[in-house]
């Protein structure tokens, strides 16, 4: 395709693409300049649930870009209580804070359980529990209690405050609460490391938990809800209700970057003016598209949808038989492949793929993500999954040709 030479004389070199160089999206399918479609089974790492050029996002984007875009919370708009509104009532929670990125929300949550444990604790050094394998963002702090040296490495020095946990584990998390820890901060699923799900029970156990100490629960949905997981948010799985969510990703329908730290009031009444702020956080435009996000999922069914294909997603994934998968695990329409190494890498794994005309990623080397678009048909989720099923045998007979040579 000759992406690199195009790119790579003005783009830092802080990815590293698949070999394939897309113009156009709608629905569950990419197309490359060549005009060949492909099935998308990503979805930007959630973050286009909804589907690419999804019609009611993109003519809300139209309507309120030519109206009012960024006015600047230095004034009142008109879109962005509505949308907050919406955003709490589905989450369960008082307060929202708007943000553009995922990190930023997480950073925001951050800053406001430290101010909590100061205000409400009288912690000036309060220290946050969180859990091994995680992935919160890139952020100077949050690569601090980041287990993953790629995202470290001459980075340092490092933000004090953070205690790690063997993720899934409830014993390790009571030991490490001391009288500085102010909260737990988990993702419910941890998608980054490959789509980890701890073991049921884990997440009401941090619950009572943090009730039983005196500790704030935040909860990082920002790959997991809206959805995802067969749920409006993960953490339904488990019949609770955390102290904070941190959303993002689809909460921008795929057109723009949405954010938000989502809190019971005591939590969010730590903040007073000037003490957070962000630019672009809760323009109109955002918080146009972000309402019209929710007001989609609800629509369409997305939820009830990524619950029922999801399940279909599984039984395929669980009946493959080939020595060269050595596991899956998901929840919704969200699943980890895990390819076993001795056969070839996750990245060979998703580069044949790419020539079969699915699109995924891969992640820790080993593992093929699986999150199509939430208006994926059965019949395209099934043809992905054909391939993939295709690729795990040729996989398989390449390793026994190279064996036998």
């Amino acid at each position: 395709m000759g992406c690199p030479a195009f790119e790579n004389p003005f783009c830092a070199r802080n990815y590293d693409p698949l070999p394939v160089m897309l113009t156009r999206g709608e629905g569950a399918y990419l197309w490359d300049v060549s005009g060949r479609r492909y099935i998308d089974m990503m979805s930007a790492y959630s973050a286009v649930s909804h589907g690419h050029a999804h019609p009611r996002i993109v003519a809300t984007l139209a309507r309120q870009a030519a109206r009012l875009a960024v006015p600047s919370r230095a004034f009142y708009n008109d879109r962005l209580g509505p949308f907050l509104e919406s955003l709490c009532k589905h989450v369960g929670l008082d307060v929202a804070l708007p943000m553009n990125t995922g990190a930023e929300a997480v950073e925001t949550a951050i800053k406001a359980a430290r101010r909590w444990g100061l205000r409400a604790k009288g912690l000036d050094d309060p220290e946050i529990i969180i859990a091994s394998g995680n992935f919160h963002g890139r952020t100077t702090t949050i690569i601090s209690f980041s287990a993953e040296a790629e995202y470290r490495e001459g980075f340092g020095p490092f933000t004090p405050g953070f205690r790690a946990i063997p993720f899934g584990d409830l014993a390790a998390a009571a030991a490490a609460v001391t009288p500085k820890t102010v909260a737990v901060m988990v993702e419910p699923i941890q998608g980054e490391a490959g789509v980890i799900i701890p073991p049921k029970g884990w997440l009401a156990g941090l619950r009572r938990l943090c009730d039983e100490r005196g500790l704030l629960l935040i909860v990082d949905e920002i790959q997991s809800g809206l959805g995802r997981t067969g749920e409006w948010f993960a953490f339904q799985h488990e019949g609770i209700l955390p102290d904070a969510v941190t959303l993002g990703k689809a909460l921008g329908g795929g057109v723009l970057p949405v954010s938000a730290l989502v809190a019971r009031r005591e939590v969010m009444d730590v903040f007073t003016p000037g003490s957070h702020g962000s630019t672009f956080g809760g323009n109109a435009l955002a918080a146009a598209v972000g309402l019209e996000a929710l007001q989609v999922i609800e629509d369409e069914g997305l939820v009830e949808r990524s619950r029922t294909l999801g399940a279909h997603m599984m039984r395929r994934l669980s009946a493959m038989r080939s020595p060269a998968l050595a596991a899956v695990r998901g929840l919704g329409l969200w699943a980890g492949a895990d390819i076993d190494p001795r056969y070839a890498s996750a990245r060979e794994a998703c580069e044949r793929l790419l020539e079969k005309g699915v699109l995924s990623t891969a992640t820790h080397r080993t593992v093929v993500r699986l999150a199509p678009p939430l208006v994926i048909s059965t019949d395209d989720l099934d043809i992905a999954l054909d391939r993939l099923e295709e690729t795990l045998a040729e996989i398989a007979r390449n390793h026994s040709g190279q064996s036998a040579a």
